[in-house]
């Protein structure tokens, strides 16, 4: 498992905003530790904002966005909204390096961690990677809060 000083974190953070983090790094981990610093120090819009923020970033790598790879917006949300959760649980004077390597700990660390939630077919269909599909085998706790109903 990957371990982040606080500096780790926001340079990660820093690096997925500015376009200078190296492809090579921008593994699960740094995903998920990126986001949660973006949670923790600039939630507001972030479900709005982190998509463009992602696809951005993708395409300055060389990467592209489309049917097939790059930008998905069921997973980026999803992570998005069990982030927001794990982070409001956090002592607020908590370091973003002791918080990432908990979050990392978690279930949520696994990259197979949607599929507990929504069966491989439908996960990595061109509707969900376009845009939120609800999960098809069991409810998220913590959903996305324009996707309640």
């Amino acid at each position: 498992m990957t371990a982040y000083s606080s500096a780790d974190v926001a340079q990660l953070a820093q690096g997925l905003l500015d376009r200078s983090l190296p492809k090579a790094e921008w593994t699960h981990a740094a995903h998920l530790t990126a986001t949660l610093h973006l949670v923790r120090t600039r939630d507001e819009g972030l479900e709005r904002d982190l998509p463009g923020v992602i696809r951005a970033y993708n395409e300055a790598v060389g990467g592209v966005n489309d049917d097939a790879s790059g930008y998905h917006e069921t997973i980026t949300q999803a992570y998005l909204a069990a982030i927001r959760a794990f982070a409001a649980a956090l002592p607020a004077d908590m370091d973003d390096g002791e918080a990432a390597a908990r979050l990392l700990a978690t279930p949520l660390g696994d990259k197979a961690w949607p599929l507990a939630f929504w069966s491989r077919e439908r996960l990595f269909s061109v509707e969900a990677r376009r845009g939120w599909i609800d999960p098809d085998l069991a409810p998220l706790e913590n959903m996305p809060p324009e996707h309640v109903r």
